[in-house]
């Protein structure tokens, strides 16, 4: 029976993260993945300004950008209450949420994945694909039991990781109870390609009539772009041209500048998916430990997935980098530190699919009016501040009903 230090389930972004992290500091680690191939599940491909501050922390950053990793730098918001100019004419530079940090950074996430399972094996790391993890286990002796290439293995560590993303088997082992809110709308996902004349360095979003759109730029002239609609529309992307639809959906007179996105080609699959939050009280249990989506996921409305996740990277391995004597190791401060972050996240997310997300004439005088109070104000909606600079660079008083009815003018 093989014994390792950690034993990390799911070799995603999270997982494969923190086993490279831990593995250079010298910790033996096992790292079981599922997948024989990452594919494209059309979300997971922007970091915040303050996540990749966290990137860096965890000694990643380099190794993201040599494998491709694509800074943006300017954000523009369209709105069928602006003219296009005035819209252009408020671009937002986004190096200034992070010092040393020139703005969100954009990786694809299957090349993301794989670049961070192979740095895992390249820091020692046991690391396998293609497993079947049949039993989990935490307690004062963590266990796993795999199968994996036609034998069926068991393992012994320390501390067992669930980093086995929404459906975590590790997490429901433990017996960590999981919540969730209801979804606001759907939300679908599609990289295209050959859209190089959009600009290589600039994110956008907008809404207009009942449909609202994303746009991130991945470099090379490939964009991937995401498309909100109402919760009732649950048909309008299906079939075979549905991509082409859904694409077709961006020619937008409030963002003229789509154009040169509806010019572009599907390069990948169209995936919608709801939209909502989920989080746990508590992400840890004897002997195991939860992180990224496993420990409870953001509303994607606001992208801060990845983000979340190097932030729980981070903070777990520097806990299990402070003590060799795991058996009283407390992952107490982390679970009070997410707690508040997702919770002010929630906050976050809920205004913006409020925001962006919904349609019809009360929301559009909704938008006009919030658009018009931060072009006077810049701090009338400092809450869009917490999505790019950390949840934790706002006051508590940020993020409460009064806060709510502050911008939105009625009760959450």
């Amino acid at each position: 029976m093989a014994t390792y230090d950690l034993i990390i389930v799911g070799g995603g972004i999270g997982g494969s993260a923190l086993a490279t992290v831990m593995a250079r500091a010298g910790k033996s680690v096992l790292l079981l993945e599922q997948s024989e191939v990452y594919e494209d599940r059309v979300r997971g491909e922007w970091i915040a300004p303050w996540g990749v501050d966290e990137v860096k922390r965890v000694g990643l950053y380099d190794l993201l950008m040599g494998a491709g990793g694509h800074h943006l730098t300017r954000h523009v918001t369209y709105d069928e209450t602006l003219e296009p100019a005035a819209a252009e004419a408020r671009t937002l530079p986004l190096g200034i949420f992070r010092p040393g940090v020139p703005g969100p950074l954009c990786i694809g996430h299957p090349h993301h994945c794989q670049t961070l399972f192979d740095a895992a094996k390249a820091a020692g790391v046991t690391a396998l694909r293609s497993v079947r993890v049949v039993e989990a286990a935490g307690g004062a002796s963590p266990r796993v039991v795999y199968e994996h290439d036609g034998a069926t293995v068991e393992a012994i560590g320390r501390l067992l990781v669930g980093a086995d993303g929404r459906t975590s088997m590790v997490r429901e082992a433990a017996g960590i109870p999981l919540h969730q809110d209801k979804p606001h709308h759907w939300f679908g996902g599609l990289l295209i390609d050959g859209a190089e004349a959009w600009p290589a360095d600039l994110q956008a979003i907008g809404t207009e009539g009942d449909f609202a759109f994303l746009a991130f730029p991945q470099g090379g002239g490939k964009v991937r772009v995401y498309g909100g609609y109402a919760l009732d529309q649950a048909q309008r992307f299906k079939g075979p041209d549905g991509a082409r639809r859904f694409l077709d959906a961006f020619a937008m007179s409030c963002a003229p500048l789509n154009r040169r996105l509806v010019a572009g080609e599907p390069a990948g699959p169209l995936h919608s998916y709801f939209n909502n939050d989920s989080w746990t009280d508590a992400p840890f249990a004897p002997g195991v430990v939860l992180v990224g989506d496993a420990a409870g996921w953001n509303d994607p409305i606001i992208g801060l997935g990845l983000s979340i996740t190097y932030r729980d990277v981070r903070i777990v391995s520097e806990l299990l980098k402070g003590t060799d004597d795991w058996t009283r190791l407390s992952f107490a401060a982390y679970a009070e530190e997410r707690s508040e972050r997702m919770r002010r996240l929630r906050f976050a997310a809920k205004m913006q699919a409020a925001l962006d997300m919904e349609f019809g004439e009360a929301a559009r005088a909704r938008r006009a009016r919030v658009s018009a109070g931060s072009a006077a104000d810049p701090s009338f909606k400092v809450q869009g501040f917490a999505v790019m600079a950390g949840p934790e660079t706002l006051p508590a008083e940020a993020f409460t009903q009064e806060a709510w009815d502050r911008v939105m003018g009625e009760p959450a």
